[in-house]
């Protein structure tokens, strides 16, 4: 039999969801992201969670109020403000993110920034991407959403089958990162092994998840989490479901 010792290292290496609103405000959390002197505030004040090495980095951005440069984004890297605003600037063309407000900037991008306030940002990069024309691509804000190519797969619904929809706003060159918005009518399912990772903005509704190790948690609109690569989750919504996401997806 283990002891509680055991019991809470077996938990802790279990993949599982992260809540990343929670993981912003808890600084004591996650590994600083160490950069070159002289970086840009937007590069330099992070930190990711303390995850293997792999082609996807998540965590928090940070800044003060005033105002930056970045020269050339490394990789590509989906953006949504958690708290504050923030305001991105590319060759005069001028994007406003205010809370819950997303984007996608790509590998190369050259832009400045500016906060009146204290401003948190939640994260996804890329670090596979390759170089493209540096555009920032905001999120659409209820885009027209088609049927979507997937779904639960059959053999784990526990419900009848829903309906699902979706809009790509973005997908690199090699298919395995792709940001979008997605919906569904309710379902429930048993545990899936994610072979990806997903990072969650719920729009609308509510999902209940429970990993493998019996933690379960319900996230509602406006809650920001992630699932794990390598996790296994069981999925419950009993109302329509709305979320932006972000996926990495190997080939």
């Amino acid at each position: 039999m283990l002891n509680l010792q055991q019991a809470e290292a077996v938990l802790d290496t279990v993949r599982s969801f992260v809540d990343m609103r929670a993981f912003a405000q808890d600084k004591s959390q996650g590994i600083a992201v160490p950069t070159s002197a002289g970086a840009d505030r937007f590069l330099s004040s992070r930190r990711v969670l303390d995850w293997e090495p792999s082609p996807v980095t998540a965590g928090v951005i940070t800044l003060d109020a005033g105002s930056g440069s970045v020269h050339s984004l490394p990789a590509d890297e989906f953006i949504i403000v958690n708290e504050g605003s923030l305001t991105l600037t590319q060759q005069g063309t001028t994007l406003t993110l205010r809370a819950k407000q997303s984007a996608m900037i790509q590998q190369g991008a050259a832009f400045t920034w500016s906060a009146e306030g204290p401003v948190s940002l939640i994260f996804v990069r890329y670090n596979k991407s390759q170089p493209g024309d540096g555009a920032i691509v905001p999120i659409k804000e209820s885009p027209e959403m088609g049927p979507s190519a997937g779904g639960p797969a059959a053999d784990l619904l526990l419900t009848p089958k829903p309906v699902c929809r979706n809009y790509t706003d973005y997908k690199t060159a090699d298919g395995e990162f792709t940001c979008g918005t997605w919906d569904s009518t309710p379902y429930t399912r048993r545990a899936l092994y994610f072979r990806h990772m997903e990072l969650m903005h719920l729009l609308e509704g509510t999902v209940t998840f429970v990993d493998e190790a019996g933690r379960s948690g319900t996230f509602s609109k406006g809650d920001i989490f992630l699932i794990e690569q390598k996790a296994s989750c069981t999925w419950e919504s009993l109302v329509n479901v709305a979320k932006v996401y972000v996926i990495y997806r190997p080939a």
